[in-house]
């Protein structure tokens, strides 16, 4: 089964004011406040508002920054990189390529031993899928990236 991905909207319409904000008019979670910061559940994580696949279980690590904190995502074509200089600094800004929404920032200070990045995630800007719900909800293609349960 094929999924398109695509921004609608339906899908907009859905979002609650924080997903609104933060996926829509780049905003940012507060620190420790998302839904997925302590997940341990096994799964992916998909945009929020297109459900293109973004982040799995096995990538996820607790960086301590306060946001879910990813080494690299599930479908890198589905993740455009854009250089930020908001705020009086220079970041490398994570979008959603089909969805355009923001999603957080990525920075070169991960774990070295799984490619040395943290892409810094906001919970509002996506939908965990669990293992055990992938293939109804038709990401049975990515099964095989997420650990065992």
């Amino acid at each position: 089964m094929s999924k398109t991905f695509a921004k609608t909207d339906d899908a907009i319409a859905k979002l609650t004011p924080e997903q609104f904000r933060v996926t829509q008019q780049n905003g940012t979670e507060r620190p420790f406040t998302g839904e997925y910061n302590d997940n341990k559940a096994v799964g992916i994580y998909v945009d929020i508002v297109s459900g293109e696949p973004l982040f799995a279980s096995s990538d996820k690590f607790d960086s301590g920054c306060g946001w879910p904190s990813f080494t690299k995502p599930i479908e890198p074509a589905n993740v455009a990189e854009l250089r930020d200089s908001s705020h009086g600094m220079i970041r490398t800004e994570v979008r959603s390529k089909h969805g355009d929404s923001h999603l957080g920032h990525v920075f070169p200070d991960g774990p070295q031993d799984r490619g040395g990045l943290r892409y810094c995630i906001n919970s509002a800007s996506l939908r965990f899928i669990a293992k055990a719900d992938m293939v109804a909800e038709g990401y049975g293609d990515y099964i095989n990236q997420v650990e065992d349960i």
